[in-house]
């Protein structure tokens, strides 16, 4: 028997193939599936990525206030989607920090400046700064930055214990990083729709009040995490003193918004949040 065990008969009547998910709680860690089962994990590579832009800040080989892209546009702006850069194309579409522009193409430039800036390139970089110290020897950066580490549930999990209690960061870098940023500025969560504020940390999406949402409602507004369109997520929810991973067999449509929500709200109310 498990605590989770009504929140892993509602994940076994989802429409995919196979699904890996694994939370974390005050009590340990539960999982269902099989969490060595390695897939892409699309936008879920977002915050791993910025998670070694931040390694790079405290490095000093980076700094928030630096220039990338157009005039004004820093690396706060492009790790917060607020840039002014459209989700692919290079050429900007806005002004930095007047709108939350959810942005691929700012990751990129993300990357090319950390491998400018500390002569290394970022595929090794983020290995280096990440994923080898966490112990995350299934997941690697396959292409772009911004979609395209490929890892495990398994290996999620360690990034999580970080995520609870970082180490590889100073506490003020991390906080800075799940505390939303320019959090007045509206915009749209792909996929889910617009918000008015629509908050954002350093890499993470905050949940804050926005409805209808991925997470569910149960979650804090504190929550922080992302989801990715090939069918992954992973939230952190600091209040609730819970998170959860996950990896399906099948890309993000209408089935993640009918049955993620209710998923998580079973999963926070089994463990009685």
């Amino acid at each position: 028997m498990s605590t989770l065990d009504a929140a892993w008969s509602l994940a076994d009547a989802w429409p995919v193939a196979a699904s890996s998910i694994g939370v974390v709680h005050s009590g340990g860690i539960e999982t269902h599936g099989d969490m060595q089962r390695r897939q892409r994990l699309a936008s879920v590579s977002k915050p791993l990525s910025a998670y070694a832009v931040l390694v790079a800040i405290e490095e000093g080989s980076v700094h928030l206030d630096d220039a990338v892209g157009q005039t004004g546009c820093t690396v706060q702006h492009l790790l917060a989607h607020a840039g002014g850069y459209a989700f692919e194309g290079a050429n900007p579409v806005g002004k930095p920090g007047v709108k939350r522009i959810y942005s691929n193409t700012g990751f990129d430039m993300l990357a090319q400046h950390v491998e400018h800036s500390t002569g290394i390139a970022f595929v090794e970089y983020l290995d280096d700064a990440v994923f080898a110290p966490l112990g995350m020897h299934n997941t690697a950066l396959e292409g772009s930055c911004a979609k395209d580490v490929h890892s495990t549930a398994e290996d999620l999990l360690q990034f999580v214990h970080e995520l609870r209690s970082p180490i590889l960061i100073a506490h003020e870098t991390y906080m800075s990083a799940v505390m939303p940023v320019f959090p007045e500025l509206a915009g749209i969560v792909p996929g889910i729709g617009s918000f008015d504020p629509c908050p954002w940390g350093l890499g993470f999406e905050i949940r804050g009040q926005k409805t209808p949402h991925w997470t569910g409602t149960r979650n804090s507004s504190s929550t922080f995490g992302h989801f990715g369109g090939i069918g992954t997520f992973m939230w952190i929810d600091p209040v609730a003193d819970v998170a959860c991973v996950m990896i399906a067999e099948r890309e993000f449509d209408e089935w993640g918004m009918q049955y993620w929500p209710v998923f998580n709200d079973e999963v926070l109310h089994c463990l009685g949040r």
